[in-house]
């Protein structure tokens, strides 16, 4: 399949990119929740007595492109303008602080994530998921600011033009029904970001820009929990940089990813814990889940279910039941729903023992 024309735009710095933004995206709905990866403009309307989709927004913004050039060539997006952040210097790096926080740029790769000393000695639990990315090849191309900002994915979603249109296509583009769930009014599509719920265990903040204002949100705050309208970002807007304070570090942590293949494949059940212990007791944790709802969430009581115990096989079965029972997976991937959420409970199970070092 090949790419929709648009012409290439390359902006060197981080000013010249929001002027870039200003001059083509639409306009911000105000008070709505219209959404981009690194700017992504909203959704395009599906014309129904058209005979294919109407154009796309009139621009796109382009980080690693490991996600969003696949998606071109499946004509999910057809935009104008094509954004290219690659040669932005100062939107890359691992900036230890004095404080002991980090800041990471939002174009820093995967790669340079998966293999950093410092984040493996500070912060293990986010280069941890980073290794499970994809391929080595992919990582190095895909960065930390795309895979927060990852397109949610479906069965129904993700494929070409002829078989959208063949289906009627679906909420989430063109059309005006969920084929997971059918009459219903939302979009089901789920969130497949592996880094995104171990960034949500380090509680970690991120900075949003606009040609007017730059503001710093928590992350878990950036999700809205909509298939379609998934995150709190505007057409003219930029995610730029990620915060992780300095009272995570030292936190032991892990990630367990479901996936069909042991490569390449994004996470159909993924599960994040941070850990931190004196005398054997559990001081403090936190556990979160992705691939399985359309925001990744953390588990909302498990660290009342695991704090001052001491960790073992029936306290990580606990916490794997309760992870269970708040994941919402439905039919938007290729394995059952049931097996899926069966595998949040194995892997949260696991996930607790190894952050514990009894696994």
């Amino acid at each position: 399949m090949s790419l929709p024309q648009f012409k290439l735009l390359r902006p060197r710095s981080l000013e010249e990119a929001l002027d870039f933004l200003s001059k083509y995206a639409p306009d911000p709905a105000p008070g709505g929740l219209e959404t981009a990866a690194l700017g992504r403009p909203p959704r395009t309307p599906f014309v129904q007595t058209a005979s294919i989709p109407t154009q796309d927004a009139s621009i796109r913004v382009l980080a690693g492109g490991t996600d969003l050039v696949p998606s071109m060539r499946q004509k999910l997006f057809e935009p104008q303008y094509m954004l290219d952040l690659r040669a932005i210097s100062a939107l890359r790096g691992i900036k230890p602080q004095a404080d002991g926080s980090v800041e990471i740029g939002a174009l820093t790769s995967l790669r340079s994530i998966e293999r950093s000393e410092f984040l493996r000695q500070h912060f293990p639990v986010l280069a941890d998921a980073a290794a499970t990315v994809a391929s080595p090849t992919l990582r190095n191309m895909g960065t930390i600011g795309g895979n927060i900002c990852l397109d949610t994915r479906c069965l129904w979603y993700n494929q070409s033009l002829t078989w959208r249109k063949g289906c009627g296509f679906c909420i989430k583009k063109d059309g005006d029904l969920c084929h997971v769930a059918p009459g219903g009014t939302t979009c089901w599509a789920a969130f497949s970001g592996d880094t995104p719920p171990s960034l949500l265990c380090l509680n970690a903040e991120i900075e949003i820009v606009s040609p007017s204002r730059a503001s710093r949100i928590s992350l878990q705050d950036f999700y809205t929990g909509l298939g379609d309208n998934y995150r709190k970002l505007q057409p003219n807007e930029l995610v730029t940089r990620v915060f992780l304070p300095p009272s995570m570090a030292g936190y032991r942590g892990v990630y367990r990813k479901l996936r069909v293949r042991g490569s390449i494949d994004y996470p159909l059940a993924g599960v994040a814990v941070t850990m931190k212990q004196s005398n054997g007791h559990i001081d403090d944790a936190r556990i979160a889940i992705t691939a399985v709802n359309p925001a990744p969430m953390l588990i909302r009581g498990a660290s009342e279910i695991l704090i001052g115990k001491l960790p073992n096989e029936s306290l990580a079965e606990a916490a794997g039941d309760l992870a269970a029972r708040i994941s919402k997976p439905l039919t938007t991937s290729a394995l059952t729903p049931e097996y899926r959420r069966e595998m949040i409970r194995v892997f949260t199970k696991r996930a607790v023992l190894a952050a514990a070092g009894l696994n």
